[in-house]
């Protein structure tokens, strides 16, 4: 390699004079010299301009030129033979390789000690074009350290700068003679002055030395000694600040050796007269553990980009000195305990925040879990006796002192006992244990084995360990006292619940749910707990169940394992323990629990478990016997009526109670509430009572837009969906102002929008039939009105205003308004009363074309406001006369919209039976090639012409079993009848029809209405007179379906002319036979106050099927009657029938719901949970899925045009 010459050293000489000046103003502008030369250390992070200076690429070409024949050589042999391997295991091996071997080269070093000495005389010669400043400088040294001075100034910053700057460069000569004054030989003033010098001088020039080896032996060797160690850690610590890894790791490592070594001559031992921590000793230990400290929090955020080495020896050296110490103190059980590194360690950092940052990246968290299984499992050890030693120890410890170490926060202590500290160290090792516990290769350091146990330590037993620490000091985790022994627990615990494998391997347990509910079996059982403070302890472990219920495998673990034990060895469920339990709290039953300050949190709590179980349809299956809902419905009576006839308090004793049992009325409504997330917990929640108040209060949170509880993800969607799918949902709803605020929000939205916040830039106008805006409110409203029994609570009876004139500042406050401004737009005064008319009616008629997917809702809407009479007048109105005196509708998005509804709601069946419009105007010479109408019958286009089908041949052996079978009572004949439909059905289904079906069906009730077994509901003894029946009226609604039901098969060419009157008379006769079979009933239900609300579908059909014989349809459906599956099939038959509970017909809720979409839930959530999931995320519910497909249909087309 060439030398550099003169003529390189003027070069580089120019060349750096030019750098700094470049720089010059970001020097000037730094606060402090660290600052400056922290700039200069890290110029190419900060400057984007780093490369190009001349001065970096004057560098950079030299060291190609140096050292670019020995790089490409060492490329060249890592591809050749062995090095093959090196090359696949990826790049930064490979690079890491080539720099390692070329810095070992010869070419390097010669490279580099040219280089340093031609940069020595550069600097040299700029230091002495500014030689009175140097003399300054030197004459300044020479009177505070009364020596020559070693150093010389060049004062980089301007005279009128924020500080007087200055950069000093040290000689090489002057770095060996401070390393040769620094040794342990010299006297200690020549050292002491020695480290005054080092401490002024740049660390990297210092670090950068040839005889750093020695210097840093040196500097360690000083740190023993009291007058010495302060500098020697004011010069590591600047270092660390301004250094890069491969440099501090070496004084890290250099530190932690000399911690550890000096270590073993110190022998304080932990007594009760404490350990003094100003003892010169001991402060200057407790500095370097300190330094050390800082630097393992600050190393992680720059170690990953450095080689793993090094990191892997910093954390080796930090290991290696917090468990030598302890291995020499386990060899000599029994003997009086010392000091230890640990012990300083948790006092500066009490809570492992160290291990934490270390635990948290996979990079470093990779070696320390290495590192912990090969070498150093000995601290995992340490960790766990002192956890088991606290367990043992603490009953003897006294109060005062077990949490002395938070006293820190509020003045300063020199003095700690040794109780204290170890303490202290016990906080540090459950912080430790717990950061293990979270990971998997963590738990898998476990089982671990202990002195003193014969067994190693598992997870199980850790967290049994924990949780009996926890029962020994139950002191509520709070703000103000952070670090007690529960709290600490606590926090554990809580880490495990959120992490579901953490839970499963940790909490899952069996010996863990039994310690966890042992305080609670030893009550149950009557024994006395060894509880210090019952009611704190168990309302932790409540805190803890209901974690562990609130995930799906814990729900299962409580809900279907038998895992405690109880008298005789018999074994039962978490789950009946709990609410058991809790059923005991409510009725005041436990003698040490019945004081209103204590029961009321602690009954809250376990109350609070039970819901997170009972809030789902699996959970609510198996807590159901324990009659929960009716426990807090009493226990929210007697608190009501208590709070209702005390009087007035004026003490603060008296207020402060009174507030108490407000708090304890709100935690029973919540968590009544939370009975409504399912079908059948709604059921039970109506029948309490309390469903008003619950909704009511649901509101007051809803309005505050608060969280449903600590463990719920999502707000109160699906609650509202559940609640409003029922008759007495929707009327409590309405009756606590939920649909008024919700009607008024949407009007907000759609009508007045945000005009009056400042416009920046003009809003687009939205192309989509319904704005991004209003879409939440549109998706609430169909779930709002997606039950036709909720639509006629809110409709029935209920008149539109259709007023002469409204005013623009008019506001509709609830659903019967909405239709009267949004969809029976039937006046000018309503269209003018609108700011966006074309908007606003376009998402009336949206929501119109979703409420009629149920043909009972239609109805509703038909024979009250005669929607479709409505649609054809404003088609009518809608047209334009041409010159030929005819008059065509005009086409634009309302009409098109229009269109579309009354195509919908006039034409039955399915795709394969009517064509429905596009919804929206197309490209083209056609933008509408459907015809319009403004009159029915709706035109032919629209409806798919029926045609018969090829006579299919029936199934001889089916035939023959149904024309052979006399005697239909044989208990066999229904098993024969299932084998020939299951094979039928699995071979050629389709011959299932016609006079086949018919037979079939009339063949098989016949025989199920005649089995003793299989009849449920009393045999139907129907006889009316036909004077009686044919003076029986239909509502209005009725004879709707009925007109469209003779329409459909009229369609389906099954009716003739003379069957609407035979259909009129069969629904007739069905309505005299169940109004004889109903309740009478004083509910202010609209829908228990008349017959069934809406058509009977099922009669209807029956009727079709038997192609209009009105006889056979009869006793097919009385024959029906008597069958548990008629429930189901058939709401008009159990509709507030007498035949269930009163309570449950009062209910106005049917089976369908609160036992049918009971189960689909269940079965989805058990079989499909990322479903389950989605309809929770959407704020839909499963009991929905009757008409979901409609719905989403409508839904879709809504949000967007076909």
């Amino acid at each position: 390699m060439s030398q550099l010459t003169s003529e390189d050293e003027l070069e580089l000489q120019s060349l750096l004079k030019q750098l700094l000046q470049s720089i010059n103003d970001r020097i000037s502008n730094a606060p402090s010299t660290e600052c400056a030369e922290e700039i200069l250390l890290h110029l190419e992070e900060t400057d984007k301009n780093f490369h190009n200076y001349e001065f970096v690429k004057y560098l950079r070409q030299y060291m190609e030129t140096s050292l670019g024949a020995v790089v490409e050589e060492e490329i060249k042999s890592l591809t050749k033979g062995d090095g093959q391997h090196a090359v696949g295991s990826g790049h930064d091996t490979v690079v890491h390789s080539v720099t390692c071997k070329t810095r070992e080269s010869t070419e390097y070093q010669q490279m580099m000690q040219a280089l340093k000495n031609t940069m020595i005389l550069v600097v040299e010669s700029l230091i002495n074009k500014f030689e009175e400043d140097q003399l300054r400088k030197e004459e300044m040294h020479r009177e505070a350290h009364h020596s020559q001075s070693n150093s010389q100034y060049n004062d980089c910053s301007d005279s009128d700068s924020s500080f007087n700057q200055s950069y000093t460069f040290i000689r090489q000569e002057q770095l060996q003679a401070l390393t040769e004054n620094l040794d342990s030989s010299k006297p200690k003033e020549v050292r002491w002055e020695a480290l005054l010098v080092l401490c002024s001088a740049p660390p990297s020039d210092v670090l950068s030395c040839e005889s750093w080896s020695s210097l840093r032996k040196n500097l360690c060797a000083a740190l023993t000694e009291p007058d010495l160690s302060d500098h020697v850690l004011q010069f590591f610590a600047k270092s660390f600040s301004s250094s890069p890894l491969n440099v501090t790791r070496e004084i890290y490592t250099s530190l932690a050796k000399t911690v550890e070594s000096s270590f073993f001559t110190l022998k304080v031992p932990l007594d009760s007269s404490g350990v003094d921590i100003t003892r010169p000793e001991i402060s200057r230990f407790l500095k370097q553990i300190r330094l050390m400290n800082d630097f393992q929090k600050e190393v992680t955020t720059f170690w990953i980009r450095h080689p793993e080495k090094y990191m892997e020896e910093v954390i080796e050296s930090t290991f290696s000195l917090l468990t030598f110490q302890s291995e020499s103190a386990s060899s000599s059980l029994g003997f009086e305990k010392h000091l230890e590194p640990l012990h300083l360690l948790a006092l500066l950092d009490i809570k492992a925040t160290w291990f934490k940052k270390w635990m948290h990246g996979h990079y470093s968290r990779t070696v320390v879990l290495k590192l912990l299984e090969k070498k150093y499992k000995s601290l995992i050890v340490v960790a766990l006796q002192e956890c088991i030693h606290y367990k043992e120890s603490c009953e003897n410890y006294k109060e005062g002192s077990k949490h002395s170490v938070n006293q820190q926060k509020t003045g300063q202590r020199s003095v700690y006992t040794g109780t204290e500290l170890e303490y202290a160290l016990f906080v540090h090792s459950l912080s430790l244990l717990g950061m293990l516990l979270i990971y998997t290769n963590g738990r898998k350091l476990f089982p671990v084995k202990v002195h003193k146990y014969k067994d190693p330590i598992s997870l199980t037993e850790l967290l049994v360990i924990l949780i009996n620490i926890m029962y020994q000091h139950p002191r509520a985790s709070s703000h103000s006292d952070s670090l007690s022994p529960s709290g600490l627990v606590m926090e554990v615990l809580w880490m495990l619940c959120e992490r579901t494998e953490c839970a499963a391997d940790c909490l899952h347990q069996t010996p863990v749910i039994e310690t966890l509910l042992a305080p609670v079996l030893a009550l149950l059982s009557g024994h006395k707990t060894k509880l210090k403070c019952p009611p704190v302890t168990l309302t932790l472990v409540a805190d803890v169940l209901a974690r562990i219920a609130n995930t799906n495998r814990g729900l299962d673990l409580f809900l279907h394992r038998k895992n405690i034990v109880m008298s005789h060895n018999e074994r039962t469920f978490a789950a009946h323990i709990i609410a058991q339990f809790t059923l005991k709290l409510l009725n005041k039953e436990l003698p040490g629990l019945s004081d209103p300050e204590v029961s009321y949190s602690l009954c809250g709590a376990f109350i609070f478990v039970c819901r997170q179980m009972y809030n789902t349809c699996e959970g609510l299956q198996v807590l159901r016997p324990y009659g929960l809902h009716k426990a807090l419905a009493t226990a929210w009576k007697q608190t009501r009526d208590g709070h209702a006839t005390s009087a007035p308090g004026i003490s603060q004793g008296v207020s402060s109670e009174h507030e108490n049992a407000l708090m304890w009325q709100e935690t029973i409504l919540d968590s009544l509430l939370n009975f409504a997330v399912t079908p059948k917990g709604l059921l039970l929640l109506q029948q309490t009572g309390a469903i008003n108040e619950c909704v009511e209060y649901m509101f007051s949170r809803f309005t505050k837009k608060l969280q449903v509880s600590r463990c719920e993800k999502f707000g109160y969607g699906v609650m509202v969906t559940q609640i409003a799918a029922t008759a007495p949902g929707v009327l409590a709803l309405n009756s606590s102002g939920f649909i008024r605020a919700l009607v008024v929000e949407l009007w907000s939205v759609l009508e007045c929008g945000n005009e009056d916040v400042r416009v920046v830039r003009p809003k687009p106008t939205s192309m989509d039939p319904i704005d991004r805006s209003c879409l939440k409110s549109f998706l609430s409203l169909v779930n709002l009105l997606s039950s036709s029994q909720s639509v006629w609570e809110l409709l029935g009876r209920q008149t539109l205003a259709n007023k002469d004139e409204y005013t623009l500042r008019e506001v509709p406050a609830s659903i019967p308004d909405l239709i009267d401004r949004l969809i029976a737009v039937n006046s000018d005064a309503k269209i003018h009363s609108l700011f966006h008319f074309e908007q606003s009616h376009t998402f009336g008629l949206r929501l119109l074309s979703v409420l009629c997917c149920n043909l009972d809702t239609f109805l509703l809407l038909e024979s009250q406001y005669n929607i479709c009479s409505m649609l054809l007048q404003r088609q009518k109105e809608n047209v334009a006369e041409l010159d030929n005196g005819k008059g065509e509708i005009i086409l634009d998005s309302l009409s098109v919209e229009r269109n579309y509804v009354l195509v919908y709601v006039s034409v039955v069946g399915g795709p394969s039976e009517r064509k429905l419009p596009p919804r929206s105007i197309q490209e083209g010479d056609e933008p509408f090639p459907w015809p319009m109408f403004s009159c029915l019958p709706v035109p032919q286009c629209y409806t798919v012409e029926f045609k018969d089908t090829d006579q299919i041949s029936s199934d001889p052996q089916l035939n023959a079993f149904l024309a052979s079978s006399e005697d239909i009572t044989d208990k066999k004949w229904m098993e024969v009848c299932r084998s020939h439909y299951r094979r039928i059905m699995a071979t050629t289904p389709t011959v299932l029809t016609g006079d086949v079906l018919v037979n079939l069906l009339e063949k098989a009730v016949s025989h199920l209405s005649n089995a003793d077994c299989e009849r449920f509901f009393p045999e139907a003894l129907y006889k009316a007179e036909e004077k009686s029946v044919k003076s029986a009226t239909l509502l209005s609604v009725e004879e709707l379906g009925t007109a469209i039901c003779f329409r459909y098969g009229r369609y389906l060419k099954l009716l003739g002319d003379e069957s609407v009157a035979d259909l009129t008379l069969l629904m007739k006769h069905i309505k005299v036979f169940l109004c004889s079979q109903r309740v009478k009933t004083t509910s202010r239900l609209i829908c228990l106050q008349d017959s069934y609300p809406g058509h009977d579908w099922l009669t209807s059909t029956v009727f079709l099927v038997m192609k209009g014989n009105m006889d056979r349809a009869l006793r097919l459906l009385l024959d029906l009657s008597s069958l548990l599956v008629s429930a189901f099939i058939w709401p008009a038959r159990i509709h507030a029938s007498i035949h269930v509970p009163l309570a449950v017909a009062e209910s106005g809720i049917g089976p369908v719901y609160w036992c049918t979409a009971h189960y689909v839930e269940m079965l989805l959530k058990s079989e499909l949970p990322l479903v389950h999931s989605a309809f929770r995320i959407s704020g839909f519910t499963p009991s929905q899925v009757e008409y979901i497909e409609n719905m989403i249909h409508s839904i879709n087309n809504s949000t967007k045009g076909h």
